[in-house]
């Protein structure tokens, strides 16, 4: 009897033995994180980064993440992309565009209206203080400085044009040695300059953007270009 009640107690033992383990290790699944839930979380870490300030959105669709908006710099560009690669995220398509007014306060609509009202402003005080007092005041003669503000005329007495500006901006690149090999495209649209194409390093970047806003009428200046080899 003793021997028969020993061989019940092994036997469960040996039951629980063999359980316990399957019991305590249970099977580890994966929880796939959905699209939205995905750009939550990479618009949260744009948020709490230095790029809060700028018009960046975010989409995702099957694990891709896309990026839209402008900021000012390359750099900035790049840490956004690297911000959206989270966990989840299979794949990053980087559209976000550099343009060096990004986050600035006023938009082209304000810097706009501030030039005009400057132009007015102007045009009032020589039209009661009299020819000579505007001349002692802009020290070019009242009519230069009424053409520039009140009929938008160049330095050279032409009409300031978007074929204007885009011959002027074009005429900037000739014989610059920081952009020899490059392959510059010029678009303007209402005094704005788009650059697009490729220059042989980043100084050569910034000099085709500084050139650019030197010349009359330029509002704005969007940067969409890359740097690549010179041409051959």
């Amino acid at each position: 009897m003793k021997a028969a009640f020993a061989g019940v107690v092994v036997a469960a033992a040996l039951i629980v033995v063999v359980q316990a383990p399957m019991g305590a290790a249970p099977q580890t699944t994966t929880t796939k994180l959905s699209d939205s839930t995905l750009a939550k979380s990479i618009e949260r870490k744009i948020h709490n980064s230095t790029l809060k300030k700028y018009d960046v959105k975010v989409d995702v669709e099957n694990g891709v993440a896309t990026l839209k908006g402008t900021v000012p710099t390359e750099a900035d560009r790049r840490k956004a992309a690297q911000l959206a690669t989270v966990r989840g995220i299979a794949r990053v398509d980087n559209q976000i565009m550099v343009d060096l007014d990004a986050g600035r306060a006023k938009g082209t609509a304000g810097r706009a209206a501030d030039k005009t009202k400057e132009g007015v402003d102007k045009a009032i005080d020589k039209s009661a203080d009299g020819i000579s007092t505007a001349t002692q005041k802009t020290k070019e003669g009242a009519g230069t400085a009424a053409d520039k503000t009140a009929q938008g005329l160049s330095k050279a007495g032409e009409a300031i044009t978007d074929v204007w500006i885009k011959a002027r901006v074009k005429s900037k690149f000739v014989d610059d040695d920081l952009l020899k090999g490059s392959d510059l495209t010029v678009d303007v649209d209402d005094h704005v300059v788009t650059l697009s194409g490729t220059v042989p390093s980043e100084a050569g970047r910034l000099r085709a953007i500084e050139e650019t806003k030197k010349v009359d009428g330029v509002n704005r200046v969007v940067d969409k270009m890359v740097i690549g080899p010179k041409k051959q």
